[in-house]
Formats: C-alpha cells, sequence, structure tokens
C-alpha cells in the first residue's frame, strides 16, 4: 500500500498549521496523536514519525486569531495508520483518554476524526486492502457508514505511546469556494485524477489511490478565505517524482493562469480558494 505514498506517485509530505499556544498543542500533538518532537523553538515546533524527517509543523505567530467559521482551507489532514490493530490501538487510547471523536467506514477504508485544540481536523485511518476497492466507471467507490468500533477493538494488542515509524500523511481535505475552478486546477494544472463526486465534495488522487485530495464547498459556495494569520493551513507539500515531471506540472500551472512563485528552490502555487501547496522533489 505504500505505493500510493512514494515516488513516482504525486502524494502528500509535509504540512504546517497555526496553532494559538504552542505548548497546549505539542502536548495534544505528542500525547494523544502521538508524535515525536523534533525540533522546537519560541513559536514553532517541528514534529515526526520517525525521529529524523519533519512531518507537521505547528506555529504560533505573533498576533494569531482564532479559526473563524464558514472560510476556506483545512477540513482535516488525515495520518495514515501502517495495519489495522494501529488503528485498534489507537481507538482504545482515545477510549482511555475519554477524547472526544468521530468514526467512519467508507469501504476503502476506516476512519477515526476529531479536532486538536484549536480545531484543526484530523482523521486517522487505515485502509483496506486495495484489492478490495470497488472500482468504477469513474473511479472507486466510497461510502460514510458507521464504523463498527467493536469488531476494531478486537485487534487491539498493543499499548498507544507513539505513531508507528511507517504512518504517513495520507492525505488532506480542504475546504474551498468554487468546484469547478478547484476541479481544474488540480487536475489540469497538477495532474490529480478524479476519483469520485460526492454532493458538495470531490476526491482526487494521483496513481490509482482513492484520494489523495478532498474538495468541499460545505462552508458555502464562494466561501472567503481567512484572515491571515488565523488558526488552520499554512501550506502542504506535494511530493512530485522528479524534477522534469515538476517542470511540467508548472509549465501546466502557468497556462491555466494559476501563480507559481519559487521558495527555497521549490515552485510554491495557491489552489482559487488561497490554499498554498509547495511542490517538492
Amino acid at each position: 500500500m505504500r505505493k500510493y505514498h512514494q515516488k513516482p506517485t504525486t502524494h502528500l509530505g509535509k504540512m504546517s498549521i497555526n496553532v494559538l499556544n504552542l505548548d497546549r498543542s505539542l502536548a495534544f500533538y505528542e500525547q494523544v496523536i502521538g508524535y515525536q518532537l523534533l525540533e522546537k523553538t519560541k513559536r514553532q515546533a517541528i514534529l515526526t514519525v520517525d525521529g529524523k524527517n519533519p512531518t507537521l509543523i505547528l506555529k504560533s505567530p505573533e498576533g494569531i486569531i482564532p479559526k473563524k467559521r464558514l472560510t476556506t482551507g483545512l477540513y482535516h489532514f488525515a495520518i495514515l495508520l501502517p495495519k489495522r490493530n494501529d488503528l485498534a490501538n489507537f481507538l482504545r487510547h482515545l477510549l482511555t483518554l475519554n477524547i472526544p471523536f468521530g468514526a467512519s467506514d467508507h469501504a476503502v477504508s476506516e476512519a477515526i476524526y476529531l479536532d486538536d485544540p484549536d480545531g484543526n481536523g484530523i482523521e486517522v485511518y487505515c485502509d483496506r486492502p486495495d484489492a478490495h476497492w470497488e472500482r468504477v466507471t469513474d473511479g472507486i467507490h466510497m461510502t460514510t457508514d458507521r464504523l463498527d468500533g467493536d469488531n476494531l477493538l478486537q485487534e487491539a494488542d498493543a499499548k498507544w505511546t507513539i505513531l508507528p515509524e511507517n504512518t504517513v500523511m495520507g492525505h488532506i481535505h480542504l475546504h474551498v469556494a468554487h468546484l469547478a475552478d478547484t476541479e481544474k486546477f488540480y487536475s489540469q494544472g497538477l495532474d490529480f485524477d478524479l476519483m469520485t463526486r460526492y454532493p458538495g465534495a470531490l476526491f482526487m488522487s494521483s496513481g490509482g489511490y482513492h484520494h489523495h485530495l478532498g474538495l468541499n464547498i460545505w462552508n458555502g459556495e464562494g466561501a472567503p478565505a481567512p484572515a491571515e494569520g488565523s488558526v488552520g493551513l499554512n501550506w502542504f507539500t506535494l511530493v512530485i517524482e522528479n524534477e522534469a515531471k515538476r517542470e511540467r506540472l508548472k509549465q501546466n500551472l502557468d497556462t491555466i493562469g494559476a501563480t507559481v512563485k519559487e521558495h527555497d528552490g521549490n515552485y510554491m502555487t495557491k489552489d482559487p480558494s488561497g490554499n498554498v501547496i509547495r511542490l517538492v522533489i
């Protein structure tokens, strides 16, 4: 299953979010989610899964303001666990801590949903084997059904302490302003394939995955972008196969009128709703 989250497939890399109180958020992401701290300054904490590579960057800039409702930006980021028993262990961990959460069975995966202390959405999930995914004419069939938590808990076999080393950022789900221009940006600009249409939402991927991107207008058609310096998404990275493909994607973005800038040796762009994406090799 790692083929969907490694080259040549375009996949999610690391991401950065704003939080109100860095110490409070760091305690949550270490003690509840299971990230490890790689590096910390007064205004930033860099978190890792494997103890070496940054995965999630928490920032608390001067003058930060709370998350505003009904804007574009982060709906949730999704942490993909390697095995079903890992998800079972995480579920038991949440129950032990009495942490509020939601849960769904999406046919392709089983998922648990919760918020961090500032309302940033998080999904922790495990994929079913892709041989069991129902591939249909226009993509992959996904559902939103009740998770059988009792069945899942039968596989719990260890105390939850840290995220398993092979955990990856599985996908990101964004609030956007309009679906049509969003689909054009990610399909014609960044070569993602549409896998599923859902009321008010699109699910897109690279390499045949069920989705690397969820894109919805559930905060309202034409929702405004959040104020700069508010809680929520700063940016996320897409890992591109090689320089030749990245240059081709830049040309695609130029062709559809998207702005592309260089940043730290990489390209940076924004989708039509202002979500910032870094294209890295």
